[in-house]
């Protein structure tokens, strides 16, 4: 059996890398051996978003990279299935494995099902409700298409299933991230949050001592997506939260996403951030970095999805900077550690006050135990007929 597995974007790279781990484990043991190639599109190409997540979390160099870039929604999809195309062709694999919801997920389950090539969705069936948002339209695309959708909970399945999709389809296989996560806890808790302020700071800051963050509390945030980013008046209600209120209080730690940077330089807000003492700017991290900081903030707030996920299970409080959310399993309402406070600062500010000195209460939804990667590769060699 040949299997391609698609990677376009840094979080596809903690999905994939235990599920290469587990056919590498397969193929130790078994006679019949699966041929396995990676594919890179290159939807993230910028080394400390990419290159770093390969080496970190042990994932092969990719046997074939497509070298996409940036782009368009529409350049993006439509330059990866032009060169998936190619190497479909030329490889033709029983068996196309796609994570999350990116351009690349999206472009390669077209491409393969238009040659007639079945489709794996690992982490099929979330939904955030939000048609507005690119990876909504990427989900809902790739789930209709996909011949096995593995979900992460069965909060997902049930999607799937209100949507008509067959339950012979649908397997609940549980969280793939969290088997990344497991594998990795012991090493990145080995880190001094110290040494990764160190080794990423962004010059021209003026911060106190990072050494006293090894042992005492600090916030950690990330922001990236648009909704928060590229327009002044939403995102400068937030940095002024974050300068006069947050900061004060407490050290915050930022890894900062290159959109996000730019934009703050775009509004004027970029030095009176870089001068605060309390506000600590990083460059991109790695993600034993970002688990260690996970692991010992005080709070998050964030609007990444994945971080919601492992904050869930590390038990940090979080805050998630949007609307709706794709994971509601992750939300306290669902036994979860997070809560929505979208943009809206007065929400922001609430939810902040009532969180910031909540005790840590980690939580472990079904089938999130780090044998994710196990069950999906069981269930593709078993629906492989």
């Amino acid at each position: 059996m040949k299997i391609i597995s698609v990677v376009g974007a840094r979080p596809n790279f903690m999905k994939i890398a235990p599920f290469i781990q587990e056919i590498n484990h397969y193929n130790q043991s078994n006679q019949e051996a699966i041929t396995h190639l990676l594919v890179h599109t290159g939807q993230h190409y910028d080394d400390r978003m990419s290159k770093a997540f390969f080496e970190a979390l042990n994932i092969p160099k990719a046997d074939i990279n497509l070298g996409i870039g940036s782009g368009t929604h529409a350049e993006q999809v439509g330059n990866t299935m032009i060169a998936f195309e190619k190497v479909l062709k030329e490889e033709k694999p029983d068996w196309v494995i796609v994570v999350g919801d990116v351009n690349a997920t999206l472009a390669c389950s077209v491409t393969a099902k238009k040659l007639h090539v079945k489709v794996c969705h690992i982490e099929a069936g979330l939904r955030s409700g939000d048609i507005k948002m690119p990876e909504e339209i990427n989900r809902l695309v790739t789930d209709r298409l996909s011949d096995l959708l593995l979900t992460p909970d069965l909060l997902s399945s049930e999607n799937l299933r209100k949507e008509g999709v067959s339950d012979e389809k649908i397997v609940f296989v549980g969280n793939i991230m969290i088997d990344t996560l497991e594998a990795n806890r012991d090493k990145a808790k080995q880190l001094l949050v110290s040494q990764i302020i160190e080794e990423n700071f962004i010059d021209k800051q003026s911060i106190q001592n990072s050494n006293a963050l090894n042992k005492s509390s600090f916030a950690l945030m990330t922001m990236h997506r648009p909704s928060n980013v590229d327009l002044k008046e939403i995102l400068t209600p937030i940095i002024r939260f974050l300068l006069d209120e947050v900061a004060i209080e407490i050290p915050l730690i930022w890894p900062i996403h290159p959109r996000t940077q730019k934009q703050l330089k775009l509004f004027g807000l970029w030095e009176e951030v870089m001068k605060h003492e309390q506000f600590i700017l990083l460059h991109p991290i790695g993600y034993h970095q970002m688990l260690r900081l996970n692991m010992g903030a005080k709070l998050i707030l964030t609007d990444s999805g994945g971080l919601q996920e492992e904050s869930t299970v590390l038990g940090t409080p979080c805050l998630t900077l949007r609307w709706n959310t794709e994971r509601p399993i992750t939300l306290k309402k669902h036994g979860g550690a997070s809560v929505l406070v979208g943009n809206n600062i007065n929400q922001i500010r609430q939810e902040y006050i009532s969180t910031i000195n909540h005790p840590r209460k980690p939580k472990r939804p079904e089938f999130w135990d780090g044998k994710t990667a196990k069950r999906s590769l069981d269930t593709i060699l078993k629906h492989n007929t």
